[in-house]
């Protein structure tokens, strides 16, 4: 199964930077996005991606945050919320059940500059943490988003001179840590424990052509389908966005 995983940075920007084009090439099972920045009713995509079924989950906020799940599979069910109260206004997470696991995006929440919403983002990840087990809990679960978080030295180009921003703070790298050890796995970290890649390049300073970027986005997977990985590829030939896909290949 091929499931991909972008944060597009505005869903109606994309289309206009080769989104529709890419998805039609690669043909996933499922595509997960975050930052759609819109509402159902404000992109049309009818008649565009046949075969698939779309699930939006939009914020209140209109242009702001959202997720989406573009599958060929239905599901037997779909959550848009993570069962915790104050935690579901922006958009940020959708669950689709199938018989064999729970497919789950996320956008965790940034915790902005001066680490103003550090707080706000450590309490979503705790409730967030603590659905995510439970749906393990009963079957294996396959994550994935931009989860906003370089979770160690490796994962950014200059670790020295941002252990104190957001994305890179102790606080939101413990955070990472904790939901690894519930039973969780950072698939492309378990394939490649020593290799150097980015999903996400400021758009200041030329730095995605200097390659200074950080990876923000992930495949996390129940401990239990690890070994089912084949493959998790990090598409940073693709523009369209500041972030760029994220493709894993599994056997379930």
């Amino acid at each position: 199964m091929k499931i991909i995983t972008w944060n597009v940075n505005g869903i109606r920007a994309a289309m206009g930077k080769g989104f529709l084009e890419f998805l039609r090439k690669e043909d996933a099972d499922i595509v997960c996005l975050q930052e759609t920045k819109c509402q159902p009713d404000q992109v049309d995509l009818s008649g565009e991606l046949p075969g698939y079924d779309l699930y939006w989950n939009s914020a209140e906020k209109k242009g702001y945050s959202g997720t989406a799940i573009f599958t060929k599979h239905k599901p037997d069910s779909v959550n848009l919320h993570i069962d915790a109260q104050g935690h579901d206004t922006e958009g940020r997470a959708i669950t689709l059940e199938y018989p064999q696991f729970y497919m789950v995006t996320n956008y965790t929440p940034n915790s902005q500059n001066e680490l103003a919403r550090l707080p706000y983002r450590l309490e979503w990840e705790a409730a967030n943490r603590e659905y995510l087990k439970k749906l393990d809990s009963k079957k294996p679960v396959i994550m994935c988003g931009d989860l906003n978080v370089a979770h160690n030295e490796i994962d950014l180009k200059n670790p020295d001179t941002n252990h104190h921003n957001a994305g890179f703070s102790d606080e939101e790298r413990e955070a990472f840590t904790k939901l690894l050890s519930c039973g969780f796995t950072d698939a492309y970290r378990h394939l490649y424990p020593q290799r150097v890649e980015y999903t996400w390049w400021s758009y200041r300073m030329r730095a995605r052509e200097r390659n200074v970027g950080w990876r923000i986005d992930y495949f996390i997977v129940s401990d239990r389908i690890a070994d089912k990985v084949k493959d998790v590829v990090i598409r940073g030939d693709i523009m369209g966005s500041d972030h760029c896909p994220v493709v894993l290949d599994i056997d379930i």
